[in-house]
């Protein structure tokens, strides 16, 4: 299926792991050229390096730097300054007791998963209007939907963004610039293994056994990987996906049990 994006230009944070990097191989599939950031410069290059190789038609610029800052977006944004697509992605914020979160803690949690989209859709959404063409996509988390108790820090911010686009969505979307949120669950990534180590550690278990009771209990009987999630990103970025705007997506299996 050709998408019609050949040619555009994206801009995808934190895309050297993960997530992030799942969405740069989808939409370098399509023939999209890349802007990529991420905080570590030596996976980020070989991501990079690995995108050209299996891709050798696209443009990949890489940013080393922490989109979470003024300066990491400021060079992100001077290496692609107008992107048709924009993939906002982010660490999400340590779990915990709520208890135990000092105000400095909220802040940086709102300024990861909130503020920071927020910043980089200001920065980009008025050309994507100017050139009738735009697909913004957020990577936020399953918990905006079904919040995960001790993930009070990460339920909190990106409930913010998505209430934040909720409105806007359906103001930029008469211009062909949709702006749509996609949640994951239980995705095999750095994030699940950091919060299963955690749990492991107060039951008194391994990680592997906790990721493993996890993965069996979701009803795919598995957790999810970041090609899959990737396609689905690269679908909404798609020119014939101008209908889809301020829409929530839930990729998780079939964990959360409600008909909507």
């Amino acid at each position: 299926m050709d998408l019609g994006i050949k040619g555009r230009r994206a801009l995808v944070c934190a895309s050297s792991k993960g997530l992030g990097r799942g969405c740069a191989m989808a939409l370098a599939a399509e023939g999209v050229n890349l802007t990529l950031t991420a905080r570590g410069a030596e996976a980020l290059t070989k991501t990079a390096a690995e995108i050209r190789k299996a891709f050798p038609g696209i443009e990949v610029n890489e940013v080393a730097g922490d989109i979470t800052t003024p300066e990491g977006r400021a060079a992100a944004l001077e290496a692609c300054p107008d992107p048709d697509i924009l993939v906002n992605n982010a660490g999400g914020p340590p779990p915990g007791d709520f208890r135990t979160f000092t105000r400095e803690d909220w802040i940086k949690a709102l300024d990861a998963n909130m503020l920071t989209p927020i910043e980089l859709i200001k920065a980009t959404v008025d050309g994507m209007i100017t050139r009738k063409f735009g697909r913004i996509v957020n990577i936020t988390s399953a918990a905006v939907k079904a919040p995960i108790d001790v993930l009070a820090l990460s339920n909190g911010a990106r409930s913010g963004l998505t209430g934040f686009i909720a409105g806007l969505s359906r103001k930029t979307v008469r211009h062909n610039v949709t702006i749509n949120n996609l949640l994951p669950g239980p995705f095999d990534t750095d994030r699940i293994r950091n919060v299963s180590a955690g749990q492991a550690k107060a039951a008194g278990v391994s990680t592997e056994e906790i990721m493993k009771q996890r993965a069996s209990e979701n009803p795919a009987g598995r957790f999810g990987d970041a090609e899959e999630f990737g396609l689905a990103c690269a679908f909404l970025c798609g020119a014939k996906s101008g209908f889809i705007t301020g829409q929530n997506l839930l990729l998780d299996g079939g964990a959360f049990p409600g008909t909507m």
